[in-house]
Formats: C-alpha cells, structure tokens, sequence
C-alpha cells in the first residue's frame, strides 16, 4: 500500500470517529434544569444528607448546595455528566469573589481543581463565597 494511500485512510478514519463521537452526543455539555434537578443527583451520591438551600450558577452548569456546619455541596457538570463533592475550608486552597458576580474557587483536590462560577445574582455568590468559607482569615490571605 502506498503511503499517500494509507494517509488518506487514517485521515478519513479519525475524521469518522470524531464525527461519529459528536453525533452520538459525545459532545454535549449537561446542565441542571433546576434546583430539583440538582438536589436529585447530588442525593444519588450522598443520600444521607440534608440540603437547606441551592444556588445555581448563571450557565445552569453548576449547582452548590448549603449543607450546613461549614460544609458545601457541589453539583458540576463535566462533558454530559456531573460530579459530585462535598467540600469545606480545609479543602479550599483559594477563594475570591469579583466585582461582576463570580466566584473564583481552587480546591486542594487533585481530581477537580475548582473553577470559575457566575452567578446572575452578585448575591447569590457572596452567600455561596461565605458559606465556603470567604471569611477565614487563611483563605483571605491565600486569595491574595
């Protein structure tokens, strides 16, 4: 077989495994349609805990749930799934909140390193910032 032949061939094959991955929904990112949603797939995981509230982001991409006793929960969607966690300040690494609404949050654990969330309502992330633990004077000094 020539070489140009055998190109072509790889080429046309990476090309139907990407297309075939996209189509069958490969793809596809998952958001939570509402808190319901999230209080659902967050007690497929921990089904012993109670949840006094839940706050999603403005992408509908994350969920975090108060759990009280300095302990939050976390809905997150990762590709068409979601993962789960249950986070408190000795997980946290770095915690901010911006001016427009965001929270920057940088977890100690190796399989998720947090991210950045937007909230539509600048409330909403302050409240979820100080339930994580915004206010420990370790965090503050961390952030900066």
């Amino acid at each position: 077989m020539s070489l140009p032949v055998l190109v072509a061939l790889v080429v046309f094959g990476i090309a139907l495994s990407v297309a075939a991955v996209h189509f069958t929904g490969g793809t596809k990112t998952a958001t939570l349609a509402d808190a319901d949603q999230a209080l659902r797939r967050f007690a497929e995981d921990f089904p012993d805990e109670l949840v006094a509230t839940v706050r999603l982001t403005a992408d509908a991409r994350t969920a975090f749930l108060d759990l009280g006793n300095g302990r939050t929960g976390i809905v997150h969607s990762i590709g068409d799934c979601f993962l789960t966690r249950i986070v408190s300040a000795s997980d946290i690494v770095a915690l901010d909140v911006d001016d427009r609404g965001a929270i920057l949050l940088k977890l100690a654990d190796f399989t998720w390193k947090g991210g950045r969330f937007v909230f539509a309502d600048r409330t909403d992330a302050k409240t979820v910032a100080v339930a994580l633990g915004l206010d420990n004077p370790r965090l503050a000094r961390e952030a900066a």
